[in-house]
């Protein structure tokens, strides 16, 4: 019974009437070749919007750093405003030539105490022997400023300021003439 039940539902299902199908969307093709046309336009304004920045970043002239003794020099003409408040003053200048012994020597000045620095100038032979000796007298006269609360007078901090500036001169690279600057000044009048 169960199966004649079923072949009759199947023959009625084949003989109804089935609903119609919903329309079936045909591609415009004018309007995706206008959507690749936009993409395409908007890719090439990047394009050479990119180009044109890279060119133009190019063309700026980058300065050139400045030198470490340079800076150095300028840093501490600008201490000696501080000269009538000494912990300022030797703040300045101590720092001033850490950074510049870190910069010029690659010694790591900033990070370390005056002892710990003055052990690792031992080792090395890129200052002279007096050059160690002024430097270490100097550290150590800048501590006694910034941490025993010395108030030393306006002479001894230019004689600070002096040995600072002295070793800055001492220890600067030498100017390398190049071949032609040097046929250059042998040739201009005397």
């Amino acid at each position: 019974m169960i199966s004649n039940a079923t072949s009759q539902a199947a023959i009625a299902n084949a003989n109804d009437i089935r609903d119609i199908k919903p329309p079936v969307p045909i591609p415009n093709v004018w309007e995706r070749i206008g959507w690749a046309l936009v993409l395409l336009a908007v890719l090439a304004i990047l394009y050479f919007t990119w180009r044109y920045w890279r060119k133009r970043r190019s063309q700026i002239q980058m300065e050139p750093p400045v030198p470490a003794h340079l800076r150095a020099k300028q840093q501490l003409e600008e201490a000696l405003a501080l000269l009538a408040q000494p912990k300022p003053f030797c703040i300045l200048v101590s720092d001033t030539i850490r950074a510049y012994l870190e910069e010029q020597f690659d010694f790591h000045a900033p990070e370390r105490t005056t002892e710990e620095f003055l052990r690792e100038l031992s080792t090395t032979d890129l200052l002279s022997p007096e050059q160690k000796e002024s430097l270490g007298q100097f550290l150590e006269s800048c501590d006694l400023v910034k941490f025993a609360r010395y108030e030393p007078g306006e002479p001894e901090l230019r004689e600070l300021h002096g040995s600072a500036v002295r070793l800055v001169e001492e220890t600067e690279p030498k100017e390398v003439q190049s071949p032609v600057s040097k046929v250059q000044s042998q040739m201009a009048p005397a």
